[in-house]
């Protein structure tokens, strides 16, 4: 923790363990099959109001499908959750109404301009039309996309195709933004740049983010807590330093904590600890 008495980006408010006192996000035994594979293996955690809170994990541990039932896109085989105080069972509708998403893969339109997408999209979330654009002008200026704004999107870089998406999924203020693998594919400027603009979500509306991550230098960044998964299930959870103090190695970096609960992987053709010991030869070499 900052020693400045400062809030972190990302921490809940409050004291003790906010997280269990009043759960944006809460879940229970959450399980989903397709056939005879457990995608997600009886998932529990909860997510404080405010916080930032991420899922870690290397494709196929689970991380997209979790995400996909809290927003309600897939139904759990068991479990339950809640999302903004509502039911993924009986509430689905409020809990759309309550949720912004973004997902992994492309979600605008490319023939439109920045401008044109942000205005279907305060309509499809049936903003009234006298808000529709003072709240499409103000996402563009959050955005830093004003000056692209009537430009088609085609022509966007990577990055501002992925800042126009955010503020796609924030036109409603929801009160949980979830987003699925946020800045994969991205340059390490454009991923500065998207992190950047999560953070001044979190500081001016105090919003709730869920986000799904294999990059543990994101997750180190953004997230108050964490939670590792690793074939559909959890094997830690907690704040990065609680992790490390876990393990008795406070200067490990994320990639070594995720390697030691998930060591499974470590006995596997080309597992967890191969990618990330390949991912830090090539930082170093690059």
């Amino acid at each position: 923790m900052p020693g400045d008495g400062k809030r972190p980006v990302g921490e809940p408010e409050g004291t003790g363990a906010p997280w269990e006192m009043s759960p944006a996000v809460e879940v229970r035994g959450l399980t989903k099959r397709f056939g005879d594979v457990r995608a997600v293996d009886g998932v529990d955690f909860a997510v404080a109001q405010g916080e930032c809170f991420g899922l870690l994990g290397p494709n196929g541990a689970g991380k997209s499908t979790t995400i996909k039932m809290l927003i309600t896109l897939l139904p759990p085989d068991e479990g339950e959750a809640w999302v903004a105080g509502y039911s993924l069972r009986t509430q689905a509708r409020r809990v759309r109404e309550a949720i912004g998403y973004v997902p992994q893969a492309l979600s605008v339109d490319g023939t439109l301009t920045g401008y044109e997408n942000l205005l279907l999209f305060s309509r499809l979330y049936g903003l009234p039309r006298v808000l529709r654009k003072a709240r499409v002008e103000e996402t563009l200026e959050r955005l830093g996309l004003i000056e692209a704004a009537h430009r088609p999107v085609r022509t966007y870089s990577g990055g501002m195709i992925r800042r126009l998406e955010i503020g796609q999924a924030v036109l409603n203020r929801p009160r949980v933004l979830f987003l699925d693998e946020p800045t994969v594919g991205l340059d390490p400027l454009a991923r500065q740049g998207v992190w950047d603009h999560i953070r001044r979500l979190q500081q001016e509306h105090g919003m709730t983010v869920v986000l799904t991550t294999h990059y543990m230098e994101e997750a180190e960044s953004l997230c108050y807590r964490v939670a590792m998964m690793s074939r559909g299930r959890i094997a830690a959870l907690g704040t990065p330093d609680e992790l490390r103090a876990e393990i008795g190695k406070p200067d490990a970096t994320l990639e070594d904590v995720f390697a030691h609960f998930a060591g499974a992987f470590e006995h596997e053709s080309g597992g967890m600890r191969d990618v990330l010991r390949s991912r830090r030869t090539a930082r170093r070499l690059g």
